[in-house]
């Protein structure tokens, strides 16, 4: 009887597989190493700016000074000029371009869509909303704006989450009610504009474009506050994040509890966009920018602490040409931001039409 020979692959098949394990691990060690090298440039650039920040303007102070006067050391004069006037507008401006950037990075992520961040969808028209109302109707400032663009962007989520809900969310339907509801509440503003008073018309047109300017202490603590209890939640849903980009279907079939940890992130994304807001203003484009420009500096997909660090520099670099351009006139930092944010977004959507993909 002549039987047939039976060729042995197991050997080879487990090399092959030996092969591409190595050949995984090798690349995902690459894509750490990078990341952390692109961390460690970027805040690098943050430092170097954060000190120049501190460093100009119209009483400037040499480099050598600022470092001993952050920490309550130098002259007296230099003392009274850092802590007071210039650090709490850096570290606002630092600390609002890193919720900006989380923020931007996390909707993006969750809806595969580089549309989907605070200030297209939405969620910042709330907030501006509710500042204008209670800047022109209530005359309200400082504190009660803050409190009031808060609410604003909290109601505002919860608005676009509910009208976009159909049996989950999808990143077609988030991304078009956003835009909707945006183009109702930048109505409505326009509305309450046209009925204030000018000195309030005025308050509120600053405060709508984005400023730094007169920051104190008082818009450090909140913004940094969110960022302290929010991160490490962040950092947690991290790991399903990068499952729920697969897809639902996807992630349903490995285990994830997709609507529940959609909506912790949603709630944590709009909650930095909204203290963010509340603490220098509707900063344009940050958060729209900042997650695009990380993604290319590590080339991944996934790019929280990069996107944040990214915000916070753009922020600051921002705040500095706002400063110093047109010296001794400070224009609002949302106006550099602007011009840096609004060729992406045309660009964006050029690209989009030219490969079939804009609507």
């Amino acid at each position: 009887m002549r039987t047939t020979p039976v060729l042995d692959t197991a050997p080879s098949t487990t090399a092959g597989r030996a092969d591409a394990l190595a050949i995984v691990s090798k690349a995902r060690d690459a894509g750490r190493a990078r990341g952390a090298a692109v961390g460690l440039v970027l805040a690098a650039g943050i430092a170097l700016s954060f000190a120049i920040s501190v460093s100009v303007g119209d009483f400037p102070i040499p480099l050598a000074e600022v470092v001993p006067a952050i920490f309550g050391f130098g002259s007296p004069d230099a003392h009274f000029i850092v802590q007071t006037l210039r650090l709490p507008r850096a570290l606002t401006g630092l600390l609002v371009g890193a919720a900006f950037g989380l923020s931007g990075s996390i909707f993006q992520s969750l809806a595969r869509n580089p549309l989907a961040s605070p200030d297209i969808i939405g969620i910042t028209a709330g907030a501006s909303a509710a500042a204008v109302f209670i800047i022109v109707v209530l005359g309200g400032g400082g504190l009660l704006i803050s409190i009031g663009s808060f609410a604003g962007a909290l109601v505002t989520a919860v608005a676009i989450y509910f009208l976009a809900y159909r049996r989950g969310i999808t990143a077609y339907r988030l991304v078009l009610v956003g835009i909707g509801v945006a183009a109702v509440l930048s109505s409505l503003t326009s509305y309450l504009l046209t009925r204030a008073q000018i000195w309030d018309a005025q308050r509120a047109t600053v405060w709508l474009t984005g400023s730094l300017n007169g920051r104190g202490w008082e818009h450090v603590r909140p913004v940094g506050l969110a960022l302290l209890l929010l991160a490490p939640l962040v950092a947690v849903l991290a790991r399903p994040l990068k499952t729920l980009q697969l897809g639902d279907d996807a992630a349903k079939g490995l285990g994830v509890g997709v609507e529940s940890y959609r909506r912790w992130l949603i709630l944590a994304a709009v909650a930095l966009a909204a203290v963010a807001t509340a603490s220098a203003g509707p900063v344009a484009f940050v958060a729209f920018v900042a997650p695009p420009i990380a993604r290319r500096l590590t080339r991944t997909s996934l790019t929280l602490l990069p996107a944040a660090l990214v915000g916070g520099l753009l922020l600051l670099v921002s705040d500095l040409v706002a400063r110093r351009v047109f010296a001794p006139t400070e224009l609002p930092v949302g106006i550099i931001t602007g011009i840096v944010g609004a060729p992406y977004l045309l660009w964006l959507l050029a690209r989009a039409n030219r490969v079939g993909r804009g609507g």
